[in-house]
């Protein structure tokens, strides 16, 4: 299993952030590895909520079948991930208002099929990708909410 972690502090408030991470239709907008939208529920976020993604990685497209197991509105929003090959992802979302602002974590847990040997292949292939790509569509999240949303004094 691989857990990958990010952190950065949005100036806009926690609203204001849940309301875009939460909207699938905005994951274009700072989800660096997001190639499309396929199917998403219809409302507001809540539990059992699902949505299938394609990311894209190395080359290659890869679809994701999401559900997400908890949610707390503006605090914390968890997302069971399926894929390819029997692969699974577990997404966890932590909002904390922060001087003013936001904090938002970020934690993937990926789970690659194949034991060892998938472990192995899986760092061969994706090396260091995954950490790189979570700062930056943390980055993009900051810069597109505090562009779209007022800053919090």
């Amino acid at each position: 299993m691989s857990v990958i972690t990010a952190s950065i502090y949005i100036a806009a408030s926690p609203e204001d952030v849940w309301e875009t991470v939460m909207d699938p239709a905005r994951l274009e907008r700072w989800v660096t590895i997001h190639r499309r939208l396929l199917r998403a529920d219809r409302g507001p976020a809540r539990e059992g909520f699902q949505m299938d993604q394609q990311l894209h990685l190395r080359g290659v497209n890869i679809d994701v079948h999401w559900k997400l197991v908890e949610c707390r509105r503006c605090e914390l929003a968890e997302w069971e991930g399926s894929g390819p090959a029997h692969s699974r992802a577990r997404t966890r979302y932590r909002l904390y208002p922060e001087k003013g602002g936001t904090r938002f974590d970020y934690r993937n847990e990926f789970l690659v099929p194949f034991g060892a040997f998938g472990a192995i292949v899986s760092r061969a292939i994706v090396g260091g990708m995954p950490r790189r790509e979570a700062t930056r569509s943390l980055a993009r999240l900051r810069d597109y909410v505090q562009s779209r949303y007022a800053s919090v004094d």
